[in-house]
């Protein structure tokens, strides 16, 4: 009898299971993101959070657990329930970098998350302290700084794994100079250090970035895209400021669940995030504001492929530079 009433859960629960799909969202709902705020991600997350809470009629509660890369906001995601009630402003970083630059992770960055949006590539602006680093007017002045004293100048990252991290390395190799990395737990830390004087240069990513280069905080000496960004169409890209031919590094962000997030909720939290991407509103705030190219593929499986190739680019670009972190 035991035996038998064991065997017959799964029947019983199903239903159940049915049941509490189709009534949600009737709860709030978590947005966790690892990175602090006032970074690009926690800037991001908010502002998808408002139009997407209307949207599915419950409040959405941003949650940033920093530290590690997002690792540790990556490792409470993936142990979460799958119950729609749990989400992740998940980056290039936490689901493509960390999988090569970690020697180990509690998690498998494809295996244990469910890919629902992509919402958009993310470029970074390589920027430094026109009052700390007066001399830095161009690109050719800091490589030649680069050059003339190997090792000795230092670049902030917001942390071990980010976009910030992996441009720094990308162009340390591509330019042939040595780099220090000094990681930080998040943008404000990074940002406070290179106005400090305390680094010489920070890639930082295009929202945060933009106000302090439009403020005259920073100075911008390139953007990492393949083309000029029409947010800074003042600003050359790296590959024509710092004469690297080719030279481009940008992510992403997108949204995820933990894995097994029923197919239902999948779709309807799909939905809703691309009609509301697609608003001219959210487009233009991408664009002028945040300097993010906004996404161009809209469901989840066109994400998932996303997700795959940059795991092996980034693999790739991870194993040329020597970058890891153990």
């Amino acid at each position: 009898m035991r035996r038998r009433s064991l065997l017959a859960l799964p029947l019983i629960a199903a239903p159940a299971l049915a049941r509490a799909q189709e009534g949600w969202p009737n709860r709030p709902i978590t947005l966790i993101g690892g990175f602090p705020n006032g970074s690009g991600v926690d800037i991001y997350q908010r502002r998808l959070a408002e139009p997407l809470s209307r949207a599915l009629g419950q409040p959405i509660v941003v949650d940033n657990r920093t530290g590690a890369g997002g690792n540790i906001a990556s490792d409470l995601v993936a142990k979460a329930r799958p119950d729609g009630y749990t989400l992740y402003f998940g980056t290039a970083g936490t689901h493509a970098i960390n999988a090569s630059l970690y020697r180990s992770l509690p998690f498998d960055v494809v295996r244990d998350f469910t890919p629902i949006a992509h919402l958009g590539d993310v470029p970074n602006v390589l920027t430094v302290s026109p009052e700390r680093r007066p001399h830095y007017t161009d690109c050719a002045a800091l490589l030649a700084a680069a050059r003339a004293n190997p090792g000795r100048l230092n670049y902030a990252s917001t942390g071990n794994g980010a976009s910030t991290h992996l441009a720094g390395a990308q162009f340390a190799a591509a330019a042939g100079v040595e780099l220090t990395h000094v990681p930080f737990r998040g943008q404000p830390g990074a940002a406070l250090a290179l106005l400090n004087g305390d680094v010489d240069l920070f890639f930082n990513q295009t929202g945060p970035a933009i106000p302090m280069i439009r403020q005259g905080q920073v100075r911008a000496l390139g953007v990492t895209t393949a083309t000029r960004l029409p947010s800074l169409p003042d600003v050359p890209t790296i590959a024509e400021a710092c004469n690297l031919p080719g030279f481009v590094s940008t992510t992403w962000y997108g949204l995820f669940g933990p894995a097994n997030l029923p197919a239902p909720i999948v779709q309807r939290l799909s939905t809703e995030v691309t009609r509301i991407l697609q608003s001219p509103d959210f487009q233009r705030w991408l664009v002028e504001s945040q300097g993010i190219a906004p996404p161009t593929v809209f469901t989840p499986a066109e994400f998932a492929a996303i997700q795959r190739r940059d795991i092996a680019h980034w693999a790739e670009v991870v194993r040329r530079s020597g970058a890891t972190v153990d």
